[in-house]
């Protein structure tokens, strides 16, 4: 099979970082602190984006735990994964945030306008008129992140655990 590949050499992935627990006090490398993280398992780690639009805060990423550039890497396991996910993540969305929709969107390539080269489906809450393709994001601040992480991963603490029962 074809391998369309265009990390450069040298790489240092922030989620493969973020995923093994290392954090970037200076921001550099990593922007993402472990507090961000609403969910992780052995196979997906969902985290609150920082790049925020400014009527779309808040949104989610999903990341393989393995490192695969694109979806052309991609395994089926992770995929289904990513999207059974992705579906919870929705639900978690619509009654955290109360909006009115839900969009995913997954770069790839740079032609694609991937910029971090590991596969990665962002979630994003929708409100009515929003505009979300008609602005630009800004960089949001870990302790604006931290609010939203909290409501997400209680969300995901009750919910588990009632599918438990």
């Amino acid at each position: 099979m074809i391998q369309y590949r265009h990390m450069p050499q040298g790489y240092v992935c922030p989620f493969c970082l973020l995923v093994k627990g290392i954090e970037d006090e200076e921001d550099k490398l990593i922007q993402s602190k472990q507090q961000d993280i609403v969910y992780k398992d052995d196979y997906v780690t969902a985290l609150i984006a920082t790049l925020w639009w400014p009527n779309n805060k808040a949104h989610v990423i999903i990341v393989p735990n393995k490192h695969f550039e694109n979806i052309f890497d991609l395994p089926i396991e992770y995929a289904t994964r990513i999207h059974q996910l992705a579906q919870k993540i929705s639900y978690a969305l619509k009654e955290c945030y109360k909006c009115d929709g839900i969009s995913t969107r997954q770069h790839n390539e740079p032609g694609g306008s991937q910029d971090v080269w590991h596969y990665h489906l962002h979630v994003y809450p929708r409100y009515n008129d929003d505009d979300l393709y008609r602005t630009d994001g800004n960089l949001s601040s870990s302790k604006e992140r931290v609010k939203y992480a909290g409501k997400l991963r209680t969300w995901f603490e009750i919910n588990e655990l009632n599918n438990d029962n």
